[in-house]
């Protein structure tokens, strides 16, 4: 393998080509309109303009990309993770077109794509099962006599769904028919698929996912688990490994329910699987991502691994290596997603120029980025900056570099998750690790951030006003407004 064509944009993808070139691949970076100046357009030895900013003119053009790899003569096709990763058709034509993708099979994708099928699949190995059916419900009469039997509340799901898309709870018989139809339209609407299933809503569960591992010689190895309870709109904002409230033994029997699910869909590559757990520490299979996922570099921090090099070497053809007894946990990982959203006004997608952008450094410290001073944030993709990592030996450690990193971030122009995360690390529930996917319901409210941000506001108007005669002079408009930059730019 001589060169790849990354099928992505932002910190993924320049993730993916640092590692390439420490292993001596060329990279071949495609990019939309908006992203000509993107830092991984910058970076990869080869940049191809694939179309306008709209992910369905560009990033989303599978034909397209396996051309550009043709044309610059590629081996292989990285998806990252988003647009085209997930997606057996592509990863099936990209094979079907004499290319190497650095993913699972087409036919794995397939069967653990669909939340249903991945369901049937896993419970011929035992994998435990949140109590619910195991197939398509499209008849609204049936579906509530399945409700009622299960026992309110319930959770109705799309069968192809993600990110919390195409999901309701449901308390009791009188909301079921119109959560069921609300759930199939925004179903078919998101992902062409109205499909949904019904399971027993496990209230206040914490998420926690295990890291696969597998050769296409038939080796698997889990590579341990992540804590990702702490999430807005069913996305995650704050991930850990390992997780505090696990024991060995509880450890050792997820790892191995996630080797099992693997290996009912034969699966090869770098794979998710993740769980619900409630407080007796009962854990529950919920689905299996068939990709790199966001959080990973927690899991690198802790293994010791680098995941996408495992990937390529993987799609390679070569085998592991190592085995489960090889694999040890060392310290504690933490990563914040820091996105371009307001806290203060229910994470609301924020946009604009990143006047100032300074990351913070030292031991322990990592940032995976995709921006720098003076870019703009744009509207077509995800609010997502960067992922601010910190490693300790210890949790405590982690925690307190990580409130060290967030205050050495220094971000202006939008509004961000960097003063959450600072909430998270300092309250008592998080430093305890008693907490679960009702983190923010239970304990964050926006108004806690404004004691914070007005003790700021001194040093804010400073470097606001060195900035200001900074410009050459040239006059600039100082506006007040409480609306974000996002919602000006809807409204314009």
């Amino acid at each position: 393998m001589k060169k790849i064509v990354v099928a992505n944009r932002g910190e993924i993808a320049l993730r993916v080509m640092r590692t390439a070139k420490e292993m001596g691949i060329k990279t071949v970076a495609v990019y939309s309109e908006a992203d000509r100046k993107a830092l991984h357009v910058r970076y990869a030895d080869e940049a191809v303009c694939i179309g306008p900013p709209p992910s369905n003119q560009s990033y989303l053009l599978g034909d397209k990309i396996i051309e550009v790899a043709k044309m610059t003569g590629a081996d292989a096709i990285h998806p990252g993770y988003g647009f085209l990763s997930e997606n057996a058709h592509f990863a099936r034509k990209v094979k079907e077109s004499g290319l190497i993708f650095i993913g699972p099979s087409a036919e794995s994708m397939e069967i653990m794509g669909s939340k249903i099928g991945a369901k049937q699949a896993v419970s011929k190995f035992n994998v435990p099962l949140v109590p619910g059916t195991q197939e398509a419900l499209r008849d609204i009469a049936e579906a509530k006599n399945i409700a009622n039997q299960i026992g309110y509340p319930v959770l109705v799901k799309a069968s192809a769904g993600g990110g919390g898309k195409g999901m309701r709870v449901v308390n009791s018989a009188e909301e079921f028919e119109e959560a069921i139809k609300m759930a199939q339209s925004e179903a078919l609407a998101s992902f062409g698929d109205d499909a949904v299933f019904i399971e027993k809503f496990v209230g206040s569960p914490k998420h926690i996912e295990i890291q696969l591992l597998g050769d296409q010689h038939g080796n698997v190895v889990y590579l341990f688990e992540r804590e990702c309870s702490i999430q807005r709109r069913h996305q995650k904002l704050v991930e850990e490994a390992p997780s505090s409230c696990l024991t060995p033994e509880i450890r050792k029997k997820m790892g191995e329910a996630a080797v099992n699910v693997a290996k009912a869909s034969n699966y090869f590559g770098a794979g998710t699987v993740e769980f619900l757990v409630d407080e007796k520490l009962n854990f529950y299979f919920l689905e299996m991502n068939t990709r790199l996922q966001v959080e990973h570099p927690v899991t690198e921090q802790i293994v010791g691994l680098d995941l996408v090099k495992e990937q390529i070497r993987i799609a390679k053809g070569e085998e592991l290596g190592y085995t489960q007894d090889d694999l040890k946990i060392h310290g504690h990982a933490i990563e914040l997603r820091v996105c371009a959203e307001d806290p203060m006004n229910n994470f609301l997608p924020d946009i604009g120029k990143l006047l100032t952008y300074k990351t913070p450094q030292g031991y322990g410290v990592r940032v995976d980025d995709s921006f720098e001073e003076g870019m703009e944030i744009p509207i077509q993709y995800d609010p997502m900056i960067a992922k601010l990592i910190t490693f300790g030996a210890t949790r405590e450690e982690a925690i307190k570099r990580m409130i060290r990193a967030i205050s050495d971030y220094k971000i202006s122009g939008i509004e961000t998750t960097l003063s959450f995360g600072n909430f998270v690390m300092h309250h008592d529930a998080y430093v305890k690790g008693d907490f679960d996917t009702k983190f923010i319901e239970k304990y964050f409210q926006p108004e806690m951030l404004q004691n914070k941000a007005a003790s700021l506001e001194p040093v804010a108007a400073f470097s606001a006003g060195n900035l200001f005669f900074k410009q050459d002079g040239a006059k600039q408009d100082v506006k007040q407004s409480t609306q974000t930059n996002w919602q000006l730019k809807r409204k314009n």
